[in-house]
């Protein structure tokens, strides 16, 4: 059966989907995305990431191009058609088709784009085995915290690891902080067992799963900090780990030319990403149960 993509009102199959050449989108990056996990059947944390998007729209004076709960309905009814039942959900909304002109056109209606891809489930020996990260300079724009399809540091950076063989890249600021990863939040664990992150604030996207980790530790009686750790610090933290929609808590054992520890996944980390499943299977079904 073929894919089907959502395009502005409309189910299309997916090869044949396609936007206006005037889209402030494509044109000047003019927009914003979600992208949230459908993990069997069901659509994990997705509120939270509904009001992700609400604020990024809002950030760039951006209107919602339908209301909240149509999307949501237009999602599932995406989620029916494709058929998948672990995948990703991508919703992009940009400030719409005008002539091309850098400030706000005064009659554009915002689009809305929707695709869901099926992936596997997380890896096992990525929570076994762990990943490696390189470290890379921080080159994005001072507004990180908008969820903007803006991404060309981002994808640089993802590029960058690839030729490093890496699984993902971190990004430290001009005083050699860790941010984030170019798409991932960034975590360590330090000697006496706490779980570290770095504040939420324009600097980085205050991921949606990153929430969830925080409150799932908090269940769990773990230690947790939020504020800046450098790469040395990194380098000789107890655990090291990333998180994101895709895949959750994923152990890092390298950073660099550095082993974390003993080069193994962390005890914590592990307890962690376990932890994230079973909320993940608590979570309801997005179609219920037919």
């Amino acid at each position: 059966m073929p894919r089907v993509a959502y395009v502005n009102g409309r189910y299309i199959e997916h090869r044949r989907a396609a936007v206006h050449v005037e889209d402030r989108g494509y044109q000047f990056a003019d927009g914003v995305y979600e992208v949230i996990h459908l993990y069997r059947g069901r659509l994990i944390d997705e509120e939270p990431h509904l009001d992700r998007l609400d604020r990024s729209l809002g950030e760039l004076r951006i209107a919602w191009p339908v209301a909240r709960a149509v999307l949501g309905l237009a999602m599932r009814e995406l989620v029916r058609r494709n058929r998948f039942t672990t995948g990703l959900v991508y919703i992009q909304v940009t400030r719409g088709v005008a002539p091309r002109d850098h400030k706000f056109p005064t009659d554009a209606r915002a689009a809305l784009v929707m695709t869901v891809r099926p992936i596997p489930e997380f890896p096992a020996e990525m929570r076994d085995e762990g990943v490696t990260v390189v470290t890379i300079d921080d080159l994005r724009w001072a507004r990180c915290d908008i969820k903007s399809v803006a991404l060309l540091p981002n994808v640089l950076g993802k590029q960058a690891a690839a030729e490093a063989d890496a699984y993902e890249a971190w990004m430290c600021d001009a005083e050699g902080f860790v941010t984030e990863g170019t798409s991932s939040n960034a975590w360590i664990v330090t000697a006496d067992g706490t779980l570290v992150t770095r504040p939420a604030g324009p600097d980085i996207l205050r991921g949606i799963t990153r929430q969830a980790i925080a409150r799932l530790a908090a269940e769990m009686g773990i230690g947790f900090e939020e504020r800046k750790f450098s790469r040395a610090e990194a380098l000789e933290a107890r655990e090291a780990f990333l998180s994101n929609s895709s895949h959750f808590v994923t152990p890092v054992t390298r950073i660099d030319d550095t082993v974390i520890a003993n080069g193994k996944p962390g005890s914590l980390s592990a307890a962690l990403h376990d932890r994230y499943v079973e909320f993940m299977n608590s979570s309801p079904l997005a179609l219920g149960r037919g």
